[in-house]
């Protein structure tokens, strides 16, 4: 069956796997361990694109075991030792780069690099069993958004032979803002234009993500748009556009999409 592209928050750090007293990444949390039950099966592989990897070009791990990659930093000891053993799919990986190279894009496989943190720690949540192959997907370091969204688009067929397309990032990432009372309505305006833009028809869609620099307190959501690209990918590669996560956590709005 078709499955869904979907773009997802991933939390800061190991934050899901320490004491949070006051609650902070409950509901995300929540929402993560919901995703196996909005899927219509378990999907044959994992392929996800995220924040943390930047390259030119776009490339794909294809080691048939990954390796973690710990990167964040100053957290508890425990948070490094955090595994998750899904395997991964080197044919994945050399499917989903001949569809990149045939769109004519610039693409390549990496044998060695293991999956970050905006990878294992949002999947260790949704899917704890780590019995779906995964295979990471960078970004191109241009950072361009049609481009990631035409990638998405090469990439979408893959969604009808049973692999979900995850882009993993924040809706919402400036971390000076974070915690920050005076974020919350800036950052409430930048996701009511986002969904708007998810929620139109994949044409419009796509114009409006290219230019969503233009977007209200677009800059001051997201400094740097590394973590709003992943969500390029996803809707490049799926259909019908809708929310299904939103929610303020550290006094800002973190949103969650589906494409069907």
């Amino acid at each position: 069956m078709r499955q869904p592209a979907l773009y997802i928050p991933h939390g800061g750090g190991p934050c899901f796997f320490m004491p949070d007293p006051a609650g902070t990444w409950t509901g995300m949390e929540r929402f993560l361990r919901s995703l196996p039950a909005l899927l219509p099966e378990k999907p044959e592989a994992i392929l996800i694109v995220s924040g943390h990897w930047e390259t030119d070009g776009f490339q794909f791990t294809s080691t048939p075991k990954p390796p973690l990659i710990f990167d964040y930093y100053g957290f508890p000891p425990h948070t490094y030792d955090l595994r998750y053993d899904a395997p991964g799919d080197p044919a994945l990986a050399e499917r989903a780069a001949a569809l990149l190279a045939a769109a004519g894009y610039r693409t390549g496989l990496d044998p060695t690099r293991g999956l970050d943190h905006g990878v294992f720690v949002p999947l260790k949540v949704a899917f704890p069993e780590a019995d779906i192959p995964v295979v990471e997907m960078s970004l191109d370091r241009s950072l361009d958004p049609a481009l990631a969204y035409a990638a998405g688009q090469a990439l979408g067929p893959m969604r009808d032979e049973g692999v979900l397309i995850v882009g993993a990032g924040m809706s919402y990432h400036n971390m000076r803002g974070y915690g920050d009372p005076r974020s919350t309505e800036p950052s409430i305006a930048f996701d009511d234009w986002l969904t708007g833009a998810v929620e139109l028809d994949w044409a419009a869609r796509r114009d409006a993500l290219a230019a969503w620099a233009t977007a209200p307190a677009s800059r001051a959501s997201h400094p740097q748009e590394e973590h709003l690209l992943p969500l390029m990918v996803a809707a490049g590669a799926g259909g019908e556009g809708s929310k299904i996560y939103g929610e303020i956590v550290m006094k800002t709005m973190i949103s969650g999409f589906r494409f069907d």
